[in-house]
């Protein structure tokens, strides 16, 4: 899965600690009340990749935060400010991810890591998609997210993959229109079906929905007793997708006859 795939950016922040001694306040031990202590930034921020490495992703978030408060003019308090977000987009954290992500865009508009911060932002909202009976705010966040890495970054290795969820993430939209299309259709409330599956089609063209929505349009169009506007419908249905399912049901609705039995 996509965090899985993550874990070379924690291998990619792992070659960042290397050797660099300066004295700094911080605790000792692990609990919220424990005593701060002189130790060097790099003994800290190797620590808070250990913490990461085994999965403490509570400690290691605080500590990424502390290379950042203790150090904030360093070169590791920027790359701190990265992997703090990333570790809690890693612990499903996203409101935190994404408070530390927008901040360190509008600090470091020119780093080299805005490509994945960018990246990183859009995944938190992808990861939080829910399924089509559900509110697609989230949804419609994850795509704008997502738009905007391609938009500013098409060359940068997170280009395929973000255009892949883009695509995806249509998919799903189209999705929840066609849920509401079918709901209201059972209601018998055409019009509002209608509406639904036109959009689909006018908005969603490219999506895996626009055969089963042409299709309901013949229904919605029969049902009303505008067969003219079915006929077109199912025209369009056929020219594009000539040996779908949802064609043969159409061509019966309207026809009464059933081409695949033809075909066997």
């Amino acid at each position: 899965m996509v965090k899985a795939l993550m874990g070379k950016a924690f291998r990619a922040a792992a070659l960042l600690a290397v050797t660099m001694v300066a004295g700094c306040g911080w605790f000792s031990g692990k609990d919220d009340n424990a005593t701060y202590v002189e130790q060097p930034v790099d003994q800290l921020y190797n620590r808070a990749l250990d913490d990461l490495g085994a999965e403490n992703y509570k400690q290691a978030a605080k500590e990424f935060e502390e290379v950042d408060r203790q150090h904030p003019y360093s070169v590791w308090a920027t790359k701190a400010q990265v992997m703090a977000a990333f570790t809690y987009y890693q612990s499903n954290k996203y409101d935190d991810a994404l408070i530390a992500l927008d901040r360190f865009i509008q600090l470091h508009p020119g780093h080299k890591d805005i490509p994945y911060a960018y990246y990183l932002k859009a995944l938190c909202y992808y990861e939080q998609i829910s399924d089509v009976g559900r509110d697609q705010g989230i949804t419609q966040k994850a795509l704008d997210a997502l738009a905007e890495v391609v938009k500013r970054f098409p060359e940068s290795p997170y280009a395929r993959d973000t255009r892949l969820k883009v695509e995806l993430t249509i998919d799903h939209l189209a999705g929840k229109e066609m849920d509401i299309g079918r709901y209201y259709q059972k209601q018998q409330q055409y019009i509002g079906a209608i509406n639904r599956y036109r959009t689909v089609i006018e908005r969603y063209q490219t999506t895996t929905h626009v055969p089963e929505a042409l299709h309901r349009l013949v229904e919605c169009y029969m049902a009303l007793g505008v067969k003219s506007e079915a006929k077109e419908a199912a025209a369009v249905l056929g020219h594009n997708f000539p040996g779908s399912d949802w064609y043969a049901d159409s061509y019966f609705i309207l026809t009464g006859e059933d081409f695949r039995i033809d075909d066997k």
